[in-house]
């Protein structure tokens, strides 16, 4: 009986460089492809209730009213803050941008992997100007609600 031997082939380190630059240059297509632009994604009727919502809740942090912007965040923030007083809390220490804007203006909506991020430019209380990556879930019913808020530096251009 024969047997057969196998052929080992050995990659070089260039060889093995290539192959890692060509796969992170085949994720960084994809991940740019899933980052569709919303506006290919959401009506104007659905981008207008996001911005509605998220104005609205802004107003609401404006009058103190806890309630009321509380309403605007979508069930799973509202479950784990558990109160419209929790919640304010949080949002006053941790968002200061958020709670009291001096102007707000929405810059771009984006959608990736179905979900919804509006962007907002920001200036605080102190002149300090922040992106807010607004992160909108549809409900059941059709309306929209925030599902979280990520404060970041905003890109140069914009300040």
């Amino acid at each position: 009986m024969k047997s057969k031997a196998l052929a080992v082939h050995r990659v070089s380190p260039l060889g093995r460089l290539v192959s890692i630059l060509l796969a992170a240059s085949l994720m960084i297509v994809l991940m740019t492809v899933s980052a569709v632009r919303a506006q290919d994604v959401v009506s104007p009727a659905d981008r207008s209730s996001i911005q509605n919502i998220i104005s609205s809740q802004m107003e609401a942090f404006k009058r103190d009213d806890g309630g009321t912007a509380f309403s605007f965040a979508s069930p799973s923030i509202q479950t784990m803050f558990g109160s419209a007083d929790i919640f304010m809390e949080m949002v006053k220490n941790g968002y200061p941008q958020v709670y009291r804007p001096n102007s707000a203006a929405f810059i771009g909506m984006e959608s990736n992997s179905g979900r919804i991020m509006q962007k907002v430019l920001i200036t605080g209380p102190n002149g300090d100007t922040v992106m807010a990556l607004y992160f909108m879930e549809q409900q059941p019913d059709g309306t929209w609600r925030i599902d979280g808020v990520q404060l970041v530096k905003p890109p140069g251009g914009l300040v």
